[in-house]
C-alpha cells in the first residue's frame, strides 16, 4: 500500500511503459531481447526469442506483466515451437528463478540480489546480471520519448480534485527518470515502481477513498487485474490506439468518473473493445 498523504476524493493510478509513455517497444526491442540473446546463449534461434518475448511483452494478454515472468514465458513458448526443437538448441526453464518468483512479491534487482547473495544460485546470478544489464542499456538508450498526447492535458484536468500516482512494473529509478525528464512527476503524489510490489499492492490506498472513486488507467490485463483486486474502475489505454484513447479519456472519461456515471455501461463498452486488442495465443503453431 502506497503511503502518501491523502489530499482529494479520487484516487487514479497510471501505468507508464505502453500507457504513459510510448517507450514499451523501444525498451523491448532494444534493451530486452537482446540480453536475453546474449544471457541466456540463445544466438542459434534468436528470430524466435524475438518473436517469442514481443510476443509475450507487447503483442498478447500477458503484455505489460514483470520481467521475471515474462523471461519465463518467454522460455516456455520456446520449448512449445516446433522450428525452435528442429534446431536442437536447448531452451531451460531456471527453476530456482521460478521458485524465487513464487514466494517474492517484490520482482525486481534488489531482492533478486539478496536471493544470489543467500544461496549463491547461478540461475538467479544469471538472471540478475541479464536484468541489471537491461537496465544499463534502457539508461544508455531509451531518451527523449514523450507522454503520448492528451497524457499532460488529462493529468492537469485530473491533479485538481485527484490523488494521482504511477503504478508501474518498471523499475523506480527509470520511472522517475522518465517521469521527471517530461515535468510530468509535478502531477503525482507517488511513484510506486517495481521496487514497492505488485500493481495491485501500489493500488491499495484505494481502501482509503469511497466506492467508485478510484481509477486504474492501463494498456494490459495485468492493469486491469489490479483495479478488480481494489475494486476500482478500469479505464483502458488500447495498444496501437493510444492516442486515441487518451483523447477519450480526456474529453469524456474524466467526466464521467467524476460525475459518476463511469462504471457500469460505459466501463463495460471500454473492457468489451480492450478485450479484442490482446490475443492469448501466438500466431505460430506450437506443440502441447
Amino acid at each position: 500500500m502506497t503511503s502518501f498523504e491523502k489530499k482529494h476524493e479520487f484516487l487514479v493510478g497510471i501505468d507508464s511503459d505502453g500507457c504513459a509513455f510510448d517507450t514499451m517497444e523501444l525498451k523491448h526491442k532494444e534493451c530486452f531481447i537482446p540480453n536475453i540473446v546474449n544471457y541466456w546463449e540463445l544466438q542459434g534461434i534468436s528470430k524466435y526469442v524475438r518473436e517469442a518475448a514481443e510476443f509475450v511483452n507487447l503483442y498478447s494478454k500477458s503484455r505489460g506483466i514483470n520481467r521475471f515472468p515474462a523471461l519465463i514465458e518467454t522460455f516456455e513458448w520456446l520449448r512449445k515451437r516446433p522450428e525452435v526443437k528442429a534446431r536442437g538448441v536447448e531452451v531451460r526453464i531456471p527453476q530456482s528463478v521460478v521458485d524465487w518468483m513464487n514466494k517474492e512479491t517484490k520482482l525486481g534487482n534488489p531482492a533478486l540480489e539478496k536471493a544470489v547473495a543467500a544461496n549463491g544460485d547461478a540461475d538467479l546470478k544469471l538472471a540478475l546480471e541479464w536484468s541489471l544489464a537491461v537496465n544499463a542499456d534502457v539508461t544508455k538508450i531509451v531518451r527523449g520519448v514523450p507522454p503520448f498526447p492528451f497524457v499532460r492535458e488529462s493529468l492537469e484536468k485530473l491533479v485538481a480534485t485527484s490523488d494521482v500516482i504511477v503504478c508501474s512494473a518498471t523499475p523506480q529509478e527509470a520511472l522517475v527518470r522518465e517521469w521527471e525528464e517530461h515535468d510530468l512527476d509535478k502531477y503525482v503524489a507517488e511513484i510506486c515502481g517495481q521496487e514497492a510490489g505488485t500493481k495491485k499492492e501500489s493500488l491499495g490506498a484505494a481502501v482509503n477513498y469511497s466506492k467508485d472513486h478510484t481509477l486504474m488507467i492501463g494498456d494490459a490485463p495485468g492493469d486491469y487485474k489490479a483495479a478488480v483486486a481494489n475494486n476500482a474502475l478500469f479505464f483502458p489505454i488500447n495498444p496501437g490506439a493510444e492516442e486515441a484513447s487518451w483523447k477519450r479519456f480526456h474529453d469524456e472519461g474524466i467526466d464521467r468518473f467524476f460525475d459518476g456515471t463511469f462504471a457500469g455501461e460505459y466501463q463495460q463498452a471500454l473492457l468489451d473493445e480492450f478485450e479484442g486488442y490482446l490475443p492469448e495465443k501466438p500466431p505460430w503453431p506450437v506443440d502441447a
